[in-house]
């Protein structure tokens, strides 16, 4: 049986880095997006999994269409073995939590929480009506921000919070099944989401803000994913897995 990866937002940042690491590992990766498919970005992912990477357009915000979806995906490549929830947007402004305005709150909302809920919840209905021997799994990449405070981003804070109870949620619903649910909660990332800040970040990691002195790289999310997606943490289904080089860690 072939297995088959589904990862929103797969063909940039840490998505990339996670499209990657599954095709390397064997894994034939369709890559959800709402690019048109001959966007230049889409194109170079396509070639940097060299073949085994497949590209379905999809809007997360457009949640009637998440079985349009799936059905694709099934009829060209399969049903999904391993899903990753990646996708998701930043806050449009960065500043006073009491200036948000709720045209702001409601995208970021309706993309990193409604969209993200709606196609996992496709996802796993497809996986409960189509058992499998594999073993299959759920990932949701959500933030550090799940828990730790920015203040000029409040959106995307309660956005990645409320991403959190999302995976534990399926990690109940689907643990009779067989199917692992994960959370992993990226650090700083060197991506283009991290550009306009990445001097900023930069002053502070190397003042010791975070423990490994360094930035995460979209590699150091997929190299996580691959043993999820593989089985090998089976049992430890709606664990939450830190991958930001000792961040989050509290400390004096």
């Amino acid at each position: 049986m072939n297995r088959i990866a589904l990862v929103t937002g797969g063909q940039r940042g840490i998505g990339l880095g996670i499209s990657r690491a599954l095709a390397e590992a064997g894994y034939v990766v369709a890559i959800a997006a709402q690019e048109e498919a001959d966007a230049p970005e889409v194109v170079e992912a396509l070639s940097r999994l060299g073949g085994k990477g497949r590209y379905f357009r999809h809007d997360l915000l457009d949640i009637d269409h998440c079985k349009t979806l799936l059905d694709r995906v099934e009829a060209d490549l399969g049903p999904v073995t391993a899903f990753v929830s990646n996708a998701g947007v930043p806050a449009r402004i960065r500043g006073d939590m009491l200036d948000l305005a709720p045209d702001s709150f409601d995208f970021v909302m309706g993309v990193n929480l409604r969209g993200a809920f709606f196609l996992a919840q496709e996802v796993a209905r497809r996986m409960l009506d189509q058992p499998s021997d594999s073993y299959r799994s759920m990932s949701f990449i959500t933030s550090v921000s799940a828990e730790m405070v920015s203040i000029e981003r409040a959106e995307y804070c309660l956005s990645k919070a409320g991403a959190a109870m999302m995976a534990e949620l399926f990690a109940v619903r689907l643990a009779p099944h067989g199917i692992g649910v994960f959370e992993l909660r990226p650090g700083i990332i060197e991506t283009g989401m991290t550009a306009g800040v990445k001097d900023k970040y930069t002053a502070r990691i190397e003042g010791g803000l975070v423990p490994a002195a360094r930035w995460g790289q979209p590699a150091d999310i997929g190299s996580i994913i691959v043993p999820i997606a593989d089985g090998q943490m089976a049992f430890a289904t709606g664990s939450t897995f830190a991958v930001d080089g000792g961040l989050s860690i509290p400390r004096l």
